[in-house]
């Protein structure tokens, strides 16, 4: 015989009990599982972004402070550097003193008899412009000046003919110093034209009063004495280059004044 259940379904119970809810009761459980997993995340999230900007932002003040701090600085930064400049700038026009009077001593002691001097230019630079001092006039400016670019002398004068012009190259070479000798013209008088005039004589042509060829024999020479191995001074542009701003040394100096006195004060 078949077993029969007279138990209503509603009130049985055990595995074959129908279910009273359904699958619904399932469904809201997991959609409130998924909804906290979703807050947890977002709340993790949005802790995530403020750290990260609250380190954004403690970056940029300290570097806002460096910043600062650095610009504070620059003042030191620059005055040193200014003042480096400056050493160096004394350092180059110590170095590129040129002891003129022992050039001319012994210029004067190897001068021979039979040459004479009637212009003498001393130079350390080229394109010097000497006019304005001393009546002593300025120098030729011929190529061979200008190819020396360090002091160097020109002169100009005469000699008891043209083997006597070149020993007195040769005696020049003999100056301490002395890098190369360098002989711009060396001219007998033109035969045509005489033998030349006296010191206080006129004649015609170019020159003429300042020619001290008085004799067919004697020849006039400009010659170039270079003393290429002293340091070149330098150029007035470049003085005035390592020269410092007034505004920023006097800014410089005024906050180097202002430090020392707080750390006096502090001390």
């Amino acid at each position: 015989m078949r077993p029969v259940n007279l138990i209503p379904p509603e009130d049985r119970r055990g595995d074959q009990a129908p279910l009273r809810t359904g699958p619904l009761a399932y469904i809201l459980l997991g959609a409130l599982v998924l909804a906290l997993v979703g807050v947890v995340a977002m709340v993790l999230t949005d802790n995530q972004i403020s750290e990260r900007e609250n380190e954004v932002a403690k970056l940029e003040s300290e570097d806002t402070a460096a910043a600062a701090k650095a610009a504070r600085l620059s003042a030191y930064t620059r005055f040193r550097e200014l003042s480096e400049e400056r050493v160096a700038t004394v350092q180059s026009l110590a170095d590129s003193r040129f002891d003129w009077e022992r050039v001319m001593r012994e210029l004067a002691l190897i001068l021979p008899d039979d040459a004479w001097l009637v212009k003498l230019t001393a130079t350390a630079a080229p394109g010097v412009d000497v006019s304005s001092e001393g009546g002593g006039g300025g120098g030729g400016g011929g190529k061979l000046r200008a190819a020396a670019p360090g002091p160097a002398l020109e002169l100009s004068g005469c000699a008891s003919g043209q083997k006597a012009v070149a020993s007195f190259v040769t005696a020049l070479n003999d100056i301490d110093g002395v890098t190369r000798v360098g002989v711009e013209s060396s001219e007998l008088p033109n035969k045509e034209s005489g033998a030349g005039v006296s010191a206080g004589g006129d004649a015609s042509g170019s020159g003429a009063s300042d020619d001290c060829r008085t004799r067919e024999f004697i020849a006039k020479f400009e010659i170039v004495v270079a003393f290429d191995a002293a340091p070149v001074p330098p150029t007035p542009e470049e003085e005035a280059a390592a020269e410092p701003p007034a505004e920023e040394a006097e800014g410089a100096s005024k906050e180097t004044a202002s430090k020392s006195e707080e750390s006096t004060e502090g001390g």
